[in-house]
């Protein structure tokens, strides 16, 4: 339902007005030079498509000066109101997706699969406050973010926009981000909505390709995928983006089994879908569903679409209109799409506030915001290894340290794609504050030769012996690998494995005796099975943003002590991917099954992954001892209270990420061995000792929904995990799902 006010609207509205509300273009069709980075508006360009196509919606840019955006979003604003015969004021959507990415001198915080590692919702919160800050005034009233996708899939290129591989985490980090968004007031009069993408099981396509086939069950979509786009929703997330690719072969842009009895029905989301970059017409050119663009347009509005980011032409208009009258598109559903963007408007506010200001504009370039981004990255480096205690190297002990590494200094790649640019940008373009991790450790070691030499030379021809030699010199190396900023289709790759150039560089630092430290830098997971064995110390890094160099720097130097945990599976091959929530099958082969003589057959590995979910060492040791429940048998909708003492056995502060598991041991669908179900990171002081508690209740953490996203909820055992303490209870209740369930989506655990 709309409000009185757009049902006004709509009765007064053409159907080309309609559908132009329906419309997002690019900003480089209203531009001066047709490209992104350009944000002076040639108004030559921009009136006829207000006045004769009604366009509603624009997107796109780059980063420059806040004032510069201003100027832009004025203009634009100024000529859609006075060519809008009811001034209609435009809706200007933006890629900010760690910080406001798209505005110079901004606070960039890590990517979200470092702050999933943090375990803490909080700097998902400072995250988005700090995205609303430095670009609500400027005119960017629709922020394409968060990316709510499940990272189960290592190989795709945009895992990183992700926060991991479990719907709890996405679920809670998600919700905080959206909440920040569209509730903060800080930023009053202006409203920001925030965009839930992509929906839905775009993260794991079956090649690892960006924008291709996945196939995922109905009962896996619902247990996994919907979850965390449920609790943004459910927290008021006013719109979504959908999957550019497909699932099981039909294409989520023209899937009303999806976009209409999945998102509006089962899960009742009543905001606005918008199509992700040329989608519509990616049904004729590339996914050949449909036989032309009129045909694929009808597809996708008659699925569910709202609005449509073409994002280079009005055709869309034409042929809506001419479907319309045609009477294969009715106009009810036209106005359906177009009241839900006219609502979108009219509750941000922009009818009342259309245009930009200028009185705040110091928020942008806030100190104490970037003084977040490193506090969220210190958060968020994961300690994976650290044998005979190689770190912290004190820098009373360190003379000479060599740095070295295509990410050793470089500030591109500790930030990723969708900064500044799309892709990146070149490395001189980045801000010159922003420390890498060879600046960060000079200033960090201010008594030492902190030095850093190329591995390879302009030609790509190695200089591992010059490399080798100073390692022989140095009293420690840190070795900062990884990968050049990416995104999208630009990042798919077929191999995992670090390339041959940095595999021999570790080789030949390792081979000088001296003691390295591996720092792993990139969105996805390397495979560094290869060298990992003789690196005493392994960093994951990620990607943490402009903060990332001193915060990694500090951890190596001890004056912070890690606290993240690996919030995906770390693979040891590159062929053979899984996650932390596999089912039993993964893990239960015994070659004695193929009976006898097959015992001592082939290769014997503790596991196929390097480093489990949830994973991650600190400076501190933490003990758990004591979990106790407060009963073994549940009924009803009774719950039960787990507790359990964690202890800093250490004489350092630290803090620990408490993550509660449970094992549904018997379902009528194959269970995950574990489910996370719970968690909260705390401060420790040295011996210091507390009660962490997990009350756990039936419909919440022991259901798991079927094929429709019915919750089921069935009597047997479940296995309660926390640290090393495990506790095992019974269910014995009702077997029907509870009344309205279906809602629920999938964070239960139980068959």
């Amino acid at each position: 339902m709309v409000s009185e006010r757009v049902a006004a609207l709509l009765a007064q509205m053409t159907l080309e007005e309609k559908i132009g509300q329906m419309t997002q273009l690019t900003n480089t069709v209203i531009n001066t030079t047709g490209v992104q980075r350009d944000v002076t508006l040639d108004s030559a360009k921009l009136v006829p498509l207000i006045r004769d196509y009604h366009v509603g919606s624009f997107l796109n840019g780059e980063a420059v000066p806040a004032t510069q955006w201003v100027k832009y979003s004025a203009a634009l604003q100024r000529i859609a109101l006075r060519e809008s015969r009811l001034h209609i004021p435009i809706i200007y959507g933006i890629d900010h997706m760690h910080g406001a990415s798209y505005v110079a001198g901004t606070a960039i915080f890590p990517h979200n699969l470092n702050l999933g590692a943090t375990f803490n919702p909080e700097f998902a919160r400072q995250t988005a406050r700090a995205t609303v800050l430095e670009s609500a005034d400027l005119g960017h009233h629709w922020i394409f973010a968060p990316v709510l996708d499940l990272g189960v899939n290592a190989y795709w290129p945009r895992l990183y926009e992700t926060y991991g591989e479990d719907p709890l985490v996405a679920s809670v980090m998600g919700t905080a981000f959206v909440r920040e968004i569209q509730e903060n007031k800080e930023i009053a009069p202006y409203k920001v909505a925030a965009c839930g993408k992509h929906f839905i099981g775009y993260s794991d396509p079956r090649n690892g390709w960006d924008r291709t086939n996945a196939m995922i069950s109905d009962q896996r979509l619902q247990e996994f995928f919907r979850p965390s786009f449920q609790a943004a929703m459910d927290a008021g997330l006013k719109t979504i983006m959908i999957n550019s690719g497909e699932v099981n072969g039909e294409p989520v842009h023209a899937s009303r089994r999806i976009l209409t009895d999945l998102l509006r029905t089962q899960m009742g989301f009543k905001g606005v879908a918008v199509t992700d970059w040329e989608d519509i017409i990616r049904l004729v050119r590339i996914q050949k569903t449909a036989a032309n663009e009129k045909e694929a347009t009808f597809m996708a509005i008659d699925a569910g679409v709202d609005m449509a980011m073409t994002p280079y032409t009005t055709t869309f208009c034409r042929y809506v209109k001419e479907l319309v009258q045609e009477g294969r598109l009715s106009e009810e559903r036209i106005n359906l799409s177009a009241g839900r963007v006219l609502q979108l408007k009219v509750d941000l506010g922009l009818f009342e506030n259309p245009m930009p200001r200028t009185d705040r504009l110091s928020r942008v370039g806030d100190p104490a915001l970037k003084q977040q981004t490193v506090e969220a990255a210190r958060e968020s480096v994961v300690l994976l290894k650290n044998e005979q205690n190689t770190l912290p190297l004190a820098p009373a002990n360190i003379r000479r340290l060599l740095v070295v590494g295509p990410s050793a200094d470089s500030r591109a790649n500790l930030a990723g794609g969708w900064t500044l640019a799309w892709q990146g940008r070149k490395e001189a373009e980045y801000p010159k504050e922003v420390l890498t991790i060879y600046a960060a450790l000079r200033r960090e070691y201010p008594g030492a030769q902190v030095e850093t030499m190329p591995y390879q030379d302009a030609a790509g021809r190695s200089l591992l012996p010059a490399v080798a030699a100073a390692a022989r010199k140095a009293d420690a190396v840190v070795l900062a690998i990884g990968e050049r900023p990416y995104t999208e289709g630009l990042g798919n790759t077929s191999d995992l494995t670090l390339p041959e150039d940095q595999l021999l560089l570790v080789r030949a630092a390792q081979a000088s005796g001296k003691p390295t430290v591996l720092v792993v830098i990139g969105g996805r997971p390397s495979i560094i099975r290869g060298v990992a064995a003789k690196s005493p110390s392994i960093l994951w890094g990620g990607l943490p943003g402009f903060g990332g160099g001193q915060a990694i720097a500090e951890i190596i130097s001890g004056k912070v002590n890690p606290s993240g945990k690996l919030p995906f599976t770390y693979p040891q091959f590159a062929g053979h991917i899984s996650n932390y929530h596999h089912d039993n099958n993964e893990n239960s082969l015994e070659l004695s099954d193929f009976g006898a003589g097959f015992e001592n057959r082939g290769p014997k590995y503790k596991s196929a992954m390097l480093t489990d979910f949830g994973e991650g060492l600190s400076y501190s040791t933490f003990r758990y001892s004591s979990l106790q429940l407060s009963d073994s048998v549940l009924s009803g909708s009774g719950t039960v209270r787990a507790t359990v003492q964690v202890t800093n056995t250490s004489r350092r502060a630290g803090k620990e990420a408490v993550l509660w598991f449970l094992t549904d041991e018997v379902g009528r669908i194959t269970r995950p061995v574990r489910l996370l179900k719970h968690f909260e990171k705390r401060d420790f002081k040295p011996g210091e000792s507390r009660e962490m508690a997990f009350e756990i209740q039936p419909r919440q953490h022991l259901t798991y929904p079927n094929a429709q996203g019915q919750a089921q909820l069935e009597d047997g055992y479940f296995t309660l995990r926390v640290g090393d303490q495990v506790r095992r209870f019974r269910y014995a209740g009702p077997t029907a799902a509870t009344p309205g369930a279906e809602r629920q989506g999938g964070s239960g655990s139980r068959p």
